[in-house]
């Protein structure tokens, strides 16, 4: 099934900042924008055990908790269980993303994909959000950043586990979707070809973006599309860079990239147009996407987001970002 009549809107509302991504966010200021983003209109929530090892979820089902749950539209993600002992956060192996949630909870995760381990995962996630019940799934970083050579064989474990497991939620109607949570291409297309089971949508953090975005447009995002399976965007500021801040994948931006955002933002300039509305328009524009889901830790980026998401930008900006090759030739853009 298509997720577009589940969906609330094209704007969602990515909380991994909440579990203390990069600092330590103060209760208040994480409610607080929560709720900005309620008041603000935007009905979808994404979370996951990861995000601070339970600090995102349980903070977000804190707020949630306020709002009639029939309103809005909660997944979270699987593929970690968060245990009672603890560890030192800043010691964990993150893959590529060493250090993330430094400031996040000490409880201790595990990476298991298998059946079982689905079943408690959302069993826990359902505590820590004080919900009922989910919406959407995905099954969490999968891929080539978090299990380099090894990631073949844990996705096999989530093949033969967590997909089936989800499938079989879906067609119960325990859930209403579930799909793939990830930061790399391959494991999406790789999930494509499976004859069964068929996921209903993708979470693609990060490789929808005006500064990374060739390789989903080559092939992904056309086979998704044909096979009516939905991408949400997320991370559609490239973890920052693209909105003033100054991380990119999650780590210190490097200075090509710093290089290529300063062109952009030149020419953002020069058609009087916002780079967070250039950033993200763009991942919206193409067919496949269905919805962009953007993170923040004060409420005054939510706004921020919902002005930039109707923003008119002119049609000779995305012809500038073409002649420069700073887009991809054949990329999707808004039209006015």
């Amino acid at each position: 099934m298509s997720i577009t009549s589940l969906l609330p809107g094209a704007l969602g509302f990515g909380t991994a900042p909440l579990g203390n991504m990069f600092r330590a966010i103060p209760d208040a200021e994480a409610a607080a924008t929560v709720e900005a983003a309620w008041d603000q209109g935007i009905r979808y929530f994404d979370t996951a055990p990861f995000y601070g090892a339970g600090l995102s979820e349980i903070r977000l089902g804190d707020v949630l908790a306020g709002h009639p749950r029939d309103e809005y539209v909660l997944s979270t993600k699987v593929g970690r269980v968060i245990l009672d002992e603890a560890e030192d956060p800043a010691a964990r192996d993150l893959g590529e993303k060493g250090g993330l949630f430094e400031h996040g909870r000490p409880n201790k995760m595990v990476n298991d994909y298998t059946a079982d381990a689905t079943l408690r995962s959302i069993e826990d996630s359902l505590k820590r959000l004080g919900t009922d019940r989910l919406d959407i799934v995905w099954v969490h970083d999968v891929a080539q950043d978090f299990y380099g050579d090894e990631w073949l064989a844990a996705y096999e474990t989530a093949r033969t586990g967590a997909f089936r497991t989800l499938d079989r939620l879906r067609d119960e109607g325990v859930i209403k979707a579930w799909g793939l949570g990830v930061n790399r291409v391959e494991p999406l297309e790789l999930t494509l070809d499976l004859d069964e089971p068929k996921p209903d949508a993708f979470l693609l953090a990060g490789r929808y973006t005006l500064l990374d975005h060739d390789r989903a447009l080559q092939r992904l995002l056309p086979a998704a599309g044909a096979r009516g399976v939905d991408i949400v965007v997320g991370g559609p500021y490239s973890s920052g860079i693209l909105a003033g801040g100054s991380h990119f994948e999650y780590q210190k931006a490097p200075a090509e990239i710093i290089a290529k955002v300063a062109r952009i933002k030149a020419l953002a300039e020069r058609h009087g147009v916002g780079i967070k509305a250039a950033a993200l328009q763009f991942s919206l524009a193409h067919p496949a996407t269905v919805a962009a889901i953007p993170g923040a830790t004060k409420p005054s980026r939510i706004a921020e987001d919902v002005a930039a998401l109707g923003e008119k930008i002119p049609a000779a900006f995305w012809t500038d970002l073409r002649a420069e090759k700073l887009i991809a030739a054949d990329a999707p853009v808004p039209t006015v």
